[in-house]
């Protein structure tokens, strides 16, 4: 933010050049006090919000399918979404799975075969493949998928979580099944990531459409694709379980793949209320959900293994999948196989649920359950179980490699799973640039704001007018403060102009972030604390008001203020956690907090133009940072935006604003690009000659205008 000698050099160009107003900023050299910020109102309004969000999916899920004909004509298009959702549309090649087996391990009953296969190359798999000791014709195969149970050895080396869920597969293999068990992506002997932005702050995964869970989901396909290349497998009788995160990678495998024939997720799913209202997503990384860009709740998930045999496992008092989500889960779920009781006598009852008592753990109850449900329906054998699941080896020698692969590409999966969009063209004439911004703004409404309301409504023209709150005047300078409804809530828009004045020449609209807002409380609290007695007043800063007030003299502008939600008066819980976890919950509702930090902006430039004085004015956009990129992309979708200053804007989504599959689609400078073709837009950073060559060569291209898009030295701070 520009120093008072900078702000005094800025009035006098002004005065000649017309630039650009600045934010009203503190004197560097006199730092606001730190407050610790009172977020009652702001944790209200999120937490009012996100019920109401949830409550809005939870009724829209699978509302539509009223009749097996129904959901036999859109299951294929729900299956092509969930597919999207995991990174998997279009599905990947099936190259060579390279399998190789690297020992074997006897027992009496028998044998263990450790193997890996890649299941893209360099993405490695590895797994124990158990058999029976002797086989005489192909058997049924369970695909067991492990849950977060890390072992490693003395040396802090990782063995697989497959070591920790070793019972299973060697009671199946005991049992008359083959059953290969195969480790994940970030618990496996080459440990990648499913953490990303629950812990490593890499909130781009969002940006690129990527969760780990895709990664989890193509392994077990092509886990699949292995045990039907074994003779010993019969192809056509495959099942799948396994248990909290190996409950999820059934669910994923289960929907997306119908080579599944009956499926036991243990404790892996629960519906957005327990995840978003409860709370329970706190507990989990992101191999748990989807990028749920078409706004799905969990049941329609589960529907996408119906009408085939489906167990849905749990016990009583699990902290992260509770009771009462796991059951409203199990009630959709069997509301679409009652559908199919008309052409599937006895439908209904290839869907069950499993409730035993204990915590979040692998029970021996558990285990029996899943173990009938699958002997039911793969081998049509109802005996009583009568052998326990023991573990036969110690972890270290079910390991498979001995020295890791020096192509692993697991490490960093998640920066080439989902692909990126490649590089713009410069558009060769008007009409391939018009067929360029049409494909970018259709993707962005369809697959990053799709958590907008009213997406595919126009924008109503019949708002409701901005309510006055209160109004103030001191040393000629009139404050005004409006409320405007915004998805339910209230924001505020602040009004900075000359007292009296009849018609302003200009309206600037600053978009406030965390850093601009206690600055702009800083410069006006000299003159309206009284006012301003429920906001959070940082020191005062005489110098800046005076500044502000020889400005509001020179020029006939009128400056009006918006802090999108989680800013300033509804900023939410500061802790690093309930940042994080927040954000989460958008996440898990089909947003991110910046695409609806977009909509507010929008609704805040609607919310000015029901203002009388305001409503021919023209208007113009400023911000900073982070805030600045949620700006522009507001200012794709509203008109007659006359110019927008943008500072320290971030060159690329990779380093915000996070919208939802973002760079699938296109990046921050196609995003300028389109800004500049209908607004003046100013951008300023430290460097002016430094990035932004797609921008300039459009322009170029087409001749704009020299002031169309400017590129300018950032004042200093």
């Amino acid at each position: 933010m520009r120093s008072l000698p900078a702000w005094a050099a800025w009035v006098a160009s002004a005065l000649l050049a017309l630039p650009s107003p600045a934010l009203l900023a503190q004197d560097a050299s006199k730092p606001a006090e730190p407050a610790k910020l009172d977020t009652s109102r702001g944790d209200k309004m999120l937490a009012a919000y996100f019920e109401a969000e949830t409550a809005k999916l939870a009724q829209a899920s699978l509302a539509d399918i009223q009749s097996v004909e129904d959901w036999n004509a859109k299951r294929p298009e729900y299956r092509r979404q969930l597919l999207e959702m995991l990174g998997l549309d279009p599905l990947p090649e099936r190259t060579d799975l390279k399998a190789t087996i690297t020992g074997k391990l006897e027992r009496e009953e028998f044998v263990v075969e450790k193997l890996h296969f890649q299941s893209r190359p360099g993405l490695y798999v590895t797994g124990n493949l158990y058999l029976p000791k002797k086989v005489e014709k192909p058997l049924p195969a369970v695909l067991y998928v492990c849950g977060h149970g890390r072992e490693v050895d003395k040396n802090g080396v990782s063995l697989g979580n497959k070591t920790h869920y070793q019972h299973h597969g060697a009671w199946f293999a005991r049992n008359g099944y083959v059953c290969l068990t195969i480790d994940t992506l970030q618990l496996g002997e080459i440990e990648g990531i499913h953490h990303g932005t629950h812990r490593e702050g890499m909130w781009w995964w969002l940006n690129r459409g990527y969760t780990p869970a895709g990664v989890e989901c193509w392994n077990c396909m092509r886990a699949l694709d292995y045990l039907q290349s074994r003779k010993e497998v019969d192809a056509e009788r495959l099942g799948v379980t396994g248990r909290s995160g190996g409950g999820a990678y059934s669910w994923w495998i289960a929907a997306a793949d119908e080579r599944i024939k009956c499926a036991v997720p243990v404790a892996g799913i629960t519906d957005l209320t327990n995840h978003v209202v409860d709370g329970v997503v706190e507990g989990h990384c992101d191999c748990m959900f989807m990028v749920n860009t078409y706004r799905w709740d969990y049941p329609q998930v589960a529907a996408l293994v119906a009408p085939r045999p489906l167990l849905i496992s749990n016990t009583d008092t699990d902290r992260i999948f509770p009771l009462g989500g796991v059951y409203r889960t199990f009630e959709a779920t069997r509301r679409l196989y009652r559908l199919h009781e008309p052409v599937k006598k006895g439908a209904s009852a290839d869907v069950a649920l499993n409730i035993t008592a204990g915590g979040h753990l692998d029970t021996q109850e558990l285990q029996t359950h899943a173990f009938r449900w699958l002997n039911h329906y793969l081998k049509k054998d109802d005996s009583l179980i009568d052998s326990r699941a023991p573990k036969f080896f110690e972890n270290a020698e079910l390991k498979v490699f001995d020295t890791l692969p020096t192509d692993s590409i697991n490490k960093q999966i998640h920066e080439t799973f989902v692909a990126k969009a490649p590089p713009a063209e410069v558009p060769g004439d008007k009409a391939a640039w018009e067929g360029m911004r049409k494909g970018w703004l259709t993707a962005l409404e369809s697959k990053s704001f799709r958590g907008w309301p009213d997406l595919n409504k126009p924008v109503p023209t019949d708002l409701a007018p901005a309510r006055q709150v209160l109004k103030a005047e001191k040393d000629g300078v009139t404050l005004t403060t409006y409320d405007f409804v915004n998805q339910g809530n209230f924001l505020q828009l602040y009004v900075l102009h000359r007292s009296g004045i009849e018609k302003p020449e200009l309206n600037v609209l600053n978009v406030l972030d965390d850093k601009s807002w206690p600055e702009f409380l800083a410069t006006i609290r000299p003159a309206f604390e009284a006012e301003l007695k429920g906001e959070q007043l940082p020191a005062a800063n005489k110098e800046n008001w005076e500044s502000t007030v020889k400005m509001f003299k020179t020029f006939p502008w009128v400056m009006t203020y918006i802090a999108p939600r989680g800013v300033g008066p509804t900023a939410f819980d500061q802790s690093d956690k309930k940042q994080v976890q927040n954000r989460r919950r958008f996440y898990l509702l089909g947003q991110t907090l910046d695409g609806q930090q977009v909509w507010d902006v929008r609704r805040a430039i609607q919310a000015t133009r029901t203002v009388e004085s305001l409503k021919d004015v023209p208007l113009w956009l400023q911000s900073h940072r982070n805030m600045a990129g949620v700006t522009l992309y507001a200012s794709l979708f509203e008109n007659d935006i006359k110019r927008i200053d943008l500072y320290e804007l971030p060159t690329s989504h990779r380093n915000g604003p996070i919208f939802f599959n973002v760079e699938r689609y296109l990046d921050m400078p196609q995003a300028l690009a389109m800004a500049a073709e209908r607004s003046r837009v100013v951008v300023y950073q430290d460097d002016p000659a430094a990035g932004w060559e797609y921008p300039r060569a459009v322009a170029a291209k087409f001749g704009w205008d020299a002031k169309q898009l400017q590129f300018r030295k950032r004042p200093p701070q």
